[in-house]
Parts: structure tokens; C-alpha cells; sequence
């Protein structure tokens, strides 16, 4: 090909060359050819593109299509019902009851339900009274003086520096109007999170926001911000499921000035928080510092957040917690399917437990150990809708936390820029001027109605199932595809042998 480039390019330079003197057209022409040829010249001789050396100028185009692949696939090729991590119709969902609108579909379901993979909600023929008010759940352990009443739906862990100001903003600012928690992800309490709404405050692997200057954990800067009145709970970050054991990512593009300054770390770089703690390694280090973070707030609810991997490590955990005789105020489960702003793809796809079975395991393991009453648990695994809440219900959670929900509430069309510092809408970007396209007090508003419309569509649900109350709900509310798959075998036999056996 590079051959035929420059054979054509330059017949093409000449014939456009004798234009030009014959007849005084093609200059513009005859200058394009020769600039082409000059960067087909020096595309041919670097070393670090082979298919520009191979396909001079024309290579671009490769680099081209690359950029905008993820637009084309989502535009023009994906179905409604296709689209990873979330289809199109599960987008729109959201920015339907964001924009507080009609939220229904028209002409029946587009998903196949006649296979063994398919879940529903075994519905009553005499459903309960909706239920308009907004379920709530008290957090607060045996040892917990400042017990809180949370939302079944919060905002789930996003660090601002992952996040834009703007964006943090108008999820405090929606929390606030809806009564529901804001959990700031490891990258520390911000000015951005205290616009009136409850905070949760993570507390990761780097400590940021109470770290001192080797980056250990320091305790009279944690005792300060914890007791911020806006500040109702405290949760220590063990792991997170999109990069369990690899601890977070701020990618040196993001990494402002104002955001090292908030951190306590050199702006510009790249920042990788430590894959473990430095204030504790083992499980009966874990209970210790739970009891020191609830003496250095004055009784506030501490909890911790994990992805679960080796099984019998959280159950040491619990072991400890009935031999110190101290509980943690709630668990957060998050699954391996989580999101995330940057993380490696082998932890993305390869590490970690999966939300459903480590939040029954979770669960089951402190029913089997008679700690249930003492603890919440927290789900935190691709909560979008409301059946997506019931569902977490179902498998044992008292609360559930969203992050992407929330993130498609603020505008978010899974762009799948967050590690670049380049999302179109201003979410996960600290670009000034694609954040100037994020205006806070119509986002926020919208995180609101996304909340708000979200529970009242779990209501609704619960209501078809017959129930009153979200204690009700096990996971005998739910059906499965292979129940169909025998009933069918058992009805509609297949083979002679069936039918004999009926």
C-alpha cells in the first residue's frame, strides 16, 4: 500500500502540477497533494505507528474510526436492549424518571422470557395498598449513640477528582431534597459534598482528608471532619468490586491542584491509593480501629465496605467482631460487576465475587452466627431500578446504594470516558469546560425525582407481590426461568417417556 500511495500521489502531483500551468486552476489542489505526500514521507520513516509506515496518511483513519467506536456502537449498532454495562432501555429508565416523565413502554416486553435465565416477581391476584411513603431504615448497632435514618436508596461511593465539582454538587444538593445519604468515595470529604445533604464519609486505603504527611491515618484531623454535623456515618473502604485488592486510581490528567491540595498529594501524577490499610492488618485490627473511629466521633455509625473474595476471611472478621465483643454499625457488599472510574480490566473482569452470591453469603453468615440484628447490610451492585432494590432486598440487604443510577440522573450517556478526563457531559471530568455543560441546580433537581420516582416504583413492585412492608420480602417473591422449563416438561411433554411417566 505504500507503494500505490506514493505511485498515485505523485502522477496525481504532476497531472495537478500541469493543470496549474496550463490552464491556472488546481493550486489549492496541487498544495493539499504535495502536503499529503510530505506526511506520507514522514509517516513512512517513524518507528512507533507500523500502520502508518504500511498505510501512509490513510492509517489516520484507523485512529479515526478507533475514536469514535464507542459512539457508533451505542448510535447505530446497539439494540434497545442491548449495551454494556447497562442496555439503552435500562439508561432510559433513568433519565425518564430523572426528567420526572412518563416512565412506561409501549407494545410488551422486548426480552425473551421463555428461557431458564429469565427473574420476575410472582405477583399477587390481591396486591396490597402502595405504600406513598418513602421507606427508611434506622442504622445504629448496640454501641452506636448517634444512630441514623437512612433512605433504602443513597448515593453510592464517587470520589470528587473521579467525579467534577459540579457533579458532586448536585448530588448533595439532590440528597438534600430527597432526605437520602451521600457517600464521598475515598478521595475525601470536600467543601463540594457540604451543600446540606447527609454524608456518608469513606474512608479509604489513603486516608485523604485525615492522613498526615507519611500518608498513615491521622486521628485529631479524622475526629474533626467526622464530627461535621452534615457527616451521619462513617465507612472504612476494605475493597471495592470493580478493583477488589488493587486499591483506587486518580489518573495524573485528573489530578488537579485543588484536588492534591485536598488529598495531601503532589498534583498532576497519578494517584494509586495503597491495595491495604496501614492502620490495621488482620481481622482483630479491623474491630480496633471500628471501635477507635466510633470513640473519634462521638458514637456515629461505623461501618466497613468490601468485596467479597476468600470466604473464610469475612468470617474471621465476624468471629473477631463476637470475640471483641464490637460491631460494626452496617456492612457495604459490593459485587465485582461495580463501577468504577479507572481500574485494570483483569480486576474489572477476573477478580472478585459476584453481588448476588456475596450478598446471600454475607447474609447467611451472620444469620448463622446470630450477629443479623446487630448489623445493616448494604448492597451496592448495578441498583438502577426498582426492581433491582427488591431484588437486593430479597437477598438480604436493609439498604441499597447506587452509583451509576445517580450518574445517569446527572446526564451520563455511558461514554465510557471516565478514565480520561474527557466525558462529554461533565460528570466524571475536571475539564472547566466540559463541566460548565453540567448546571447544578437542574441536575440536582433530577437526582432527585430520580430518587424519589425510583422508590416509589419499588413500592409499587412490593405492592403486585402483596406485601406491606420490605421485611416481607425473601426470595420466594421471585421466580425463575427453569421453574417454567419444568412445568412445561411436565404439561407439554417433549417424549414418549413423559408422557408414560404422567
Amino acid at each position: 500500500m505504500r507503494n500505490k500511495f506514493f505511485t498515485f500521489g505523485i502522477i496525481a502531483l504532476i497531472i495537478s502540477v500541469l493543470i496549474n500551468i496550463f490552464f491556472q486552476h488546481a493550486f489549492l489542489l496541487t498544495i493539499i497533494l504535495a502536503l499529503l505526500l510530505f506526511i506520507g514521507v514522514i509517516n513512512t520513516t517513524q518507528h512507533k505507528h507500523a500502520i502508518l509506515r504500511n498505510f501512509p496518511v490513510l492509517g489516520y483513519f484507523r485512529y479515526l474510526f478507533e475514536m469514535i467506536a464507542p459512539e457508533i456502537q451505542q448510535y447505530f449498532i446497539e439494540r434497545t436492549t442491548d449495551g454494556k454495562p447497562f442496555s439503552r432501555n435500562e439508561r432510559t429508565i433513568v433519565y425518564q424518571r430523572a426528567k420526572n416523565i412518563d416512565a412506561t413502554t409501549p407494545f410488551g416486553t422486548q426480552l425473551n422470557i421463555n428461557q431458564s435465565n429469565y427473574e420476575g416477581i410472582k405477583h399477587s391476584i390481591f396486591p396490597a395498598k402502595v405504600n406513598e411513603e418513602l421507606p427508611r431504615i434506622i442504622v445504629g448497632g448496640p454501641d452506636c449513640k448517634q444512630p441514623y435514618s437512612a433512605s433504602l436508596l443513597n448515593i453510592s461511593a464517587m470520589s470528587f477528582g473521579s467525579l467534577s465539582e459540579n457533579a458532586i454538587k448536585a448530588l448533595n444538593i439532590g440528597a438534600k431534597k430527597g432526605g437520602f445519604y451521600h457517600n464521598t468515595g475515598e478521595g475525601g470529604l470536600t467543601e463540594f459534598h457540604l451543600q446540606g445533604g447527609d454524608i456518608t464519609w469513606q474512608i479509604g486505603t489513603g486516608y485523604f482528608g485525615c492522613r498526615n504527611a507519611e500518608g498513615n491515618f491521622d486521628a485529631a484531623k479524622f475526629s474533626d471532619k467526622s464530627n461535621n454535623p452534615s457527616v451521619k456515618m462513617i465507612e472504612i473502604k476494605l475493597s471495592q468490586g470493580a478493583k477488589p485488592g488493587h486499591g483506587g486510581v486518580l489518573p495524573a490528567s485528573k489530578n488537579t491542584e485543588q484536588i492534591a491540595k485536598i488529598r495531601g498529594v503532589e498534583p498532576h501524577t497519578t494517584i494509586l491509593s495503597p491495595p491495604s490499610h496501614t492502620a490495621f492488618s488482620d481481622a482483630p485490627g479491623l474491630i480496633k480501629f471500628i471501635a477507635q473511629l466510633r470513640e473519634l466521633s462521638n458514637g456515629k455509625p461505623i461501618g466497613f465496605k468490601l468485596c467479597i473474595g476468600k470466604t473464610n476471611e469475612f468470617e474471621l472478621i465476624c468471629q473477631e467482631m463476637i470475640t471483641q465483643n464490637c460491631y460494626p454499625d452496617f456492612i457495604t457488599v459490593d459485587g465485582a460487576e461495580g463501577g468504577t472510574g479507572a481500574a485494570p480490566l483483569e480486576f474489572s473482569d477476573g477478580v472478585g465475587m459476584p453481588f448476588e452470591p456475596a450478598l446471600i453469603f454475607v447474609n447467611k453468615t451472620l444469620i448463622s452466627l446470630n450477629i443479623r440484628d446487630k448489623i445493616r447490610v448494604i448492597s451496592s451492585g448495578k441498583i438502577i431500578s426498582g426492581y433491582s432494590i427488591l431484588r437486593a432486598v430479597a437477598m438480604g440487604a436493609d439498604i441499597c446504594n447506587s452509583a451509576r443510577g445517580f450518574m445517569f440522573s446527572l446526564g451520563c450517556i455511558q461514554a465510557l470516558r471516565c478514565n480520561n478526563n474527557s466525558c462529554p457531559t461533565g460528570v466524571a471530568t475536571q475539564d472547566k469546560m466540559l463541566m460548565k455543560g453540567l448546571v447544578v441546580t437542574d441536575k440536582s433537581d433530577r437526582v432527585y425525582y430520580f430518587h424519589k420516582n425510583t422508590l416509589h416504583s419499588a413500592n409499587e413492585l412490593l405492592a403486585a407481590a402483596g406485601k406491606s412492608n420490605y421485611n416481607e420480602v425473601d426470595i420466594s417473591v421471585f421466580m425463575r426461568g427453569d421453574e417454567f422449563t419444568t412445568l412445561s416438561d411436565l404439561y407439554f411433554p417433549n417424549n414418549l417417556t413423559n408422557v408414560f411417566k404422567l
